[in-house]
Formats: C-alpha cells, sequence, structure tokens
C-alpha cells in the first residue's frame, strides 16, 4: 500500500493504532458493507481513516463520547477549540500543576469535553484513566508550556478534519458496553474491535480478563458478520495463549510494532501484533494494492 496519509485524531490514547493503520486497512474484506461497527472506540484512530459512510463507533467510556458528540452537534468547533486551549494554555503556562489541577477538579464535576481534551493534552503520557469513582486521576505532565501555537494549531486540525468527516457521512456514538453493540449488527456491518489486550494492560474503566475474551468471541460469532479483532500475538518473553485457545479457528496475520508505553525500558519492547478475522484476506490484498484517502485539511 502506497501514499497514504494517515490522519490523528484529537484524543490520545496509549497503545492507539496510528502506526498500525496501513496494516488494517490492507486486510479489509472489501468495502461493500453497510456499516462499520467499532465497539471499543478508544482514539478512533482506525475507523477515523477507513472513512465509511456509514458507522457506528461505541465506547464504554463516555467521556470519549461526548467529546465527539459535541463535535457532532457543532457544540465544540476547531474555532471554538482554539479559543478554549489558547486560553488555557496561558493560565497553564503561569499556573502549572497547580491549574492542571484545578481544570482536573473541574472536569470530575462537571465532566465538560473541552476540559477532557485539556487533560487529555496536558496530562502524563498521554494517558486515559479513572480511579473507582470514576474520577479522571492521571497526574500533571509538567509541561507548563504544553500549548504553544504550533502544538494548538495542531489539535485543531485535527478537529477540525473530524468535523469535515462527520458532516460528509452517516455517524453514531454512543455509550454503551460492547456486548451491546455487537448485538445490534447484522450480517452486512464489518466489525472492527480492539479491545484491552488481554494479559498485557489495562484500559478504560475495567480490566479485561479471560471471561470478557470469552464473551468477545462469543457475540462476534453469534453475529454473523464479518470481523476484526486487533491483539497481541507476542514480545520477547511470551505469547498470547488465547490466540490458540479461544481465537484458533480464525484467520490470524501478524506485523511488527514497537511501543513507547511508560518510562521504564521494559515497556518499550517490540510487540508482534496479530489481526484475528473470520474470513481470508488474500485475494482482497492482491484486487486493491492501492487505497486511495482524503487529505487533512489544515488551518491556514
Amino acid at each position: 500500500m502506497t501514499n497514504i496519509k494517515i490522519y490523528v485524531p484529537p484524543i490520545k490514547i496509549q497503545g492507539k493504532k496510528t502506526k498500525l493503520v496501513p496494516f488494517i486497512l490492507e486486510n479489509l474484506p472489501d468495502n461493500q458493507f453497510n456499516r462499520w461497527i467499532e465497539p471499543f472506540l478508544g482514539s478512533g484512530v482506525v475507523g477515523f481513516n477507513v472513512q465509511p459512510k456509514n458507522a457506528l463507533f461505541a465506547d464504554n467510556n463516555p467521556h470519549i463520547i461526548n467529546f465527539y458528540n459535541a463535535i457532532k452537534s457543532k457544540e465544540i468547533t476547531h474555532q471554538v477549540a482554539k479559543q478554549f486551549l489558547q486560553e488555557q494554555g496561558k493560565l497553564l503556562s503561569k499556573n502549572g500543576e497547580k491549574y492542571y489541577k484545578e481544570v482536573r477538579e473541574r472536569f470530575n464535576k462537571n465532566h465538560q469535553p473541552l476540559d477532557f481534551l485539556f487533560l487529555n493534552r496536558s496530562c502524563f503520557n498521554g494517558m486515559i484513566r479513572f480511579n473507582s469513582k470514576f474520577k479522571f486521576n492521571v497526574p500533571y505532565g509538567h509541561k507548563p508550556e504544553r500549548f504553544a501555537q504550533a502544538y494548538i494549531t495542531k489539535i485543531v486540525n485535527q478537529i477540525k478534519q473530524i468535523e469535515y468527516l462527520i458532516e460528509q457521512n452517516n455517524w453514531e456514538f454512543i455509550c454503551q458496553d460492547f456486548k451491546e453493540t455487537i448485538k445490534n449488527t447484522t450480517n452486512k456491518d464489518l466489525i472492527y474491535c480492539d479491545p484491552p489486550y488481554i494479559g498485557r494492560h489495562v484500559d478504560y474503566y475495567d480490566s479485561w480478563n479471560e471471561e470478557n475474551e470469552i464473551e468477545l468471541e462469543h457475540y462476534l460469532r453469534i453475529s454473523n458478520a464479518k470481523f476484526i479483532v486487533s491483539t497481541w500475538h507476542s514480545n520477547l518473553y511470551r505469547s498470547n495463549q488465547y490466540l490458540q485457545t479461544i481465537w484458533g479457528n480464525y484467520t490470524i496475520k501478524t506485523t511488527q510494532h514497537f511501543y513507547h508505553v511508560g518510562a521504564k525500558e521494559t515497556n518499550r519492547n517490540a510487540v508482534t501484533e496479530a489481526l484475528i478475522m473470520n474470513y481470508n484476506p488474500t485475494i482482497i490484498l492482491q484486487k486493491n494494492k492501492t487505497i486511495s484517502y482524503q487529505k487533512t485539511l489544515l488551518i491556514q
């Protein structure tokens, strides 16, 4: 696949699939599905680069969904975001961690989408993490000059692209459990799942365990829709046993990837990523060697 410009969304999430998007796009079954279904939206980088005409984006994190619904309703526009980040950036520059904690407290009380964006782009390592009371608790990233003009322009451009895609397509954003999302699909949909990686790390509000992995396979199997699941295959130390036990009857394709997650060197090793599919993409790969995508809109 050549000449692909990967669009990066405004919400940052650890483990996002930006560098894996070309690999995923190469393995799509075709472009004849009625809807793109994404039960674990996360950053949205995969679906936003597929740019389907019809899509259901779901997540059990209400703050991610609220952010994109605010863009859809035009409560947040790129102009509004630009002004907000300029104002908040000046206050962060002046007061540093003290102001970051003020915004964090304000967000945990009022749950405003722009505050969520601010925290996501100024917290430590771009993490999204909540405590047992569902309070955002990621510490300050210790970059008081975080919102320099160039950085604000970058975020604003990302929001502008989302505005454009939402206007051009029929996209729905909904907060619900993955089981509810998958249960309401048809055999003409394509489901892409990027659940928390079992045995690797914790995302969203809950840990992801073997019971969840079994449930995911069950609901995907009975949906009768084509599906793709992103997961890990192996790293330097061990392999994902569930690829043989739970997912052993499906097509599995792999590629190498290097994650930068956390401060420890042990968290920065190469990982073999896997795509689990209930179809064989080989023939499609031969037919569709090049896919063109819309360019990112730029703010002048």
